[in-house]
């Protein structure tokens, strides 16, 4: 027989190489910042991708509130939180969030884009959000990349 033989590769949770990258969010879009992010995550950018496996990198984003909206997002936009009490329903615009906590808007949006099961909690663990362009994983020697190569 002359043809190629490949093997389908899964991966597990002792064969996964997961890495530190750093992605700046200055002057980008919200939502194709959050998608890219969670594409990273995920991992579905690396060749031995496994569904149920957390085989994605941990992502830094720094300069957080500098993040873009287009239009009128930013004051028309209304996210909705419920305490768990009677008369606890609260609303928020992502101008306010982003004037309280920056690094909010960004893992609401991200987690968003994650599977809404175990593997998706576990995800979002991944991600360090910072308001300000300084960020503490120096140690771990993450490296920067842009929106467009991932």
């Amino acid at each position: 027989m002359d043809t190629q033989s490949y093997k389908t590769v899964s991966l597990n949770a002792a064969t996964v190489k997961k890495e530190w990258v750093v992605i700046d969010a200055t002057d980008l879009a919200l939502g194709r910042l959050a998608s890219r992010i969670a594409l990273v995550l995920r991992g579905k950018n690396k060749p031995g991708f496994t569904p149920h496996v957390d085989c994605g990198d941990n992502v830094i984003v720094v300069n957080a509130e500098k993040v873009s909206l287009s239009g009128k997002k930013m004051t028309d936009r209304v996210y909705t939180h419920y305490t768990g009490y009677p008369g606890g329903q609260r609303f928020s615009t992502p101008a306010e969030i982003l004037r309280k906590r920056p690094a909010e808007l960004i893992r609401k949006s991200v987690r968003g884009m994650l599977p809404k099961t175990r593997l998706g909690d576990k995800l979002i663990n991944n991600l360090y959000v910072y308001a300000g362009p300084e960020h503490k994983h120096q140690a771990q020697q993450p490296r920067e990349i842009k929106l467009n190569e991932i």
